[in-house]
């Protein structure tokens, strides 16, 4: 896996950020790219995972990094317009403390080294901003950096599972020679064609 530990998650989170603000209500019950999650259930997932890696960050451990996600508990927070922006760049913030990316610490109820812990969280930002563009029909240009690392991460956890599953997922099969964020969404198990249902 490519080094982490200089990664600004600012530009992405922002991105992420973007596109959350430019969700309607109406869309929050539209389908995601991951089967049986609505556009809210992306959105709320984002929030919790924002302060659940921001206090990994600050290894500030408690119930917020104790805690495996549970996709039962995805409902949005209230005041999430106002809320989701404001964690999203704590999230950031923390990761800009080079002693984040060192030592141990914990997010989801798993220790692991704080480098690891840092690429997952920027995993998180860009493929589910990729859901979230794609669910409501945004355009979608992550922050490029985040994107190498998000695809390095992602393609050394394949090689690791000899393929046979990614972080999301099985792994889609993308040809070598499509976009670098096409190989990366097929890497975290979804189909890089994905396009909301038509409604009949």
């Amino acid at each position: 896996m490519t080094d982490t530990t200089t990664l600004d998650l600012g530009p992405q989170a922002r991105i992420v950020a973007r596109l959350a603000a430019g969700v309607p209500d109406v869309r929050l019950a539209d389908p995601t790219p991951c089967p049986e999650y609505a556009v809210s259930d992306i959105l709320g997932h984002l929030a919790g995972l924002a302060v659940a890696f921001r206090d990994a960050a600050r290894k500030d451990m408690g119930p917020t990094t104790d805690t495996a996600p549970d996709p039962a508990a995805f409902s949005l927070p209230a005041g999430w317009r106002e809320e989701l922006p404001r964690v999203l760049g704590e999230l950031a913030e923390a990761w800009r403390d080079p002693a984040a990316w060192t030592g141990m610490t914990r997010a989801g109820g798993v220790d692991l080294p704080g480098d690891i812990a840092g690429a997952v969280a920027n995993d998180e930002l860009v493929i589910h901003g990729w859901d979230l563009a794609r669910a409501t029909g945004q355009e979608y240009a992550p922050d490029q950096d985040a994107l190498r690392s998000s695809h390095a991460f992602l393609l050394a956890a394949a090689e690791e599972e000899d393929r046979g599953g990614g972080i999301f997922g099985p792994v889609v099969p993308v040809p070598d020679t499509a976009p670098l964020l096409d190989r990366a969404v097929g890497l975290s198990g979804r189909d890089p064609g994905w396009v909301p249902p038509t409604t009949p």
